[in-house]
């Protein structure tokens, strides 16, 4: 694969991962709306996906070592996947009481994720456990972390 379609796949399925389960849980948490939820997941798809693309255009401008179309194939294949990852998300919390979707989709992203680390970790001939665990960390830290601002705000608010 390409080195711009790689890198633009793999930030926007890692970020519209991470990103989308850390919104859907601490909306979820702070409000149980199943309406905010699906605002929030179309929202991230539209505005980070192009927020991100456009961060990745740059980065790959700044190292001065792509071409144009190296650049723009990164910027596309970003927005791209970020959307679709980050869509995805949507269809367990049409399909599902909203308590079932939040724990169907944190177990569909970890699972996607786990995936994609252990075959990032192949192609780069590391330990894949190492990357597969520190990945999952990572967002597990940022879904409670979400989980837990959403329920300090709906404290606040909701007195």
């Amino acid at each position: 694969m390409k080195h711009s379609l790689k890198t633009g796949l793999s930030f926007g399925l890692t970020s519209g991962i991470i990103t989308t389960l850390g919104l859907m849980v601490g909306i979820y948490s702070g409000t149980h709306s199943k309406l905010a939820v699906v605002g929030s997941i179309l929202t991230i798809a539209i505005a980070d996906a192009f927020s991100d693309a456009l961060g990745i255009h740059i980065s790959e401008e700044s190292e001065n070592r792509h071409t144009q179309k190296e650049i723009w194939e990164s910027t596309f294949s970003t927005f791209i996947s970020k959307f679709i990852f980050a869509i995805t998300f949507v269809v367990p919390v049409l399909l599902l009481p909203l308590h079932t979707a939040i724990i169907v989709s944190v177990s569909f992203g970890l699972s996607l994720l786990g995936i994609f680390s252990f075959y990032l970790a192949r192609v780069q001939g590391v330990k894949a456990w190492k990357v597969v665990i520190e990945h999952l960390l990572i967002a597990v830290l940022v879904i409670t972390a979400t989980y837990y601002v959403g329920v300090l705000i709906r404290t606040i608010f909701m007195q």
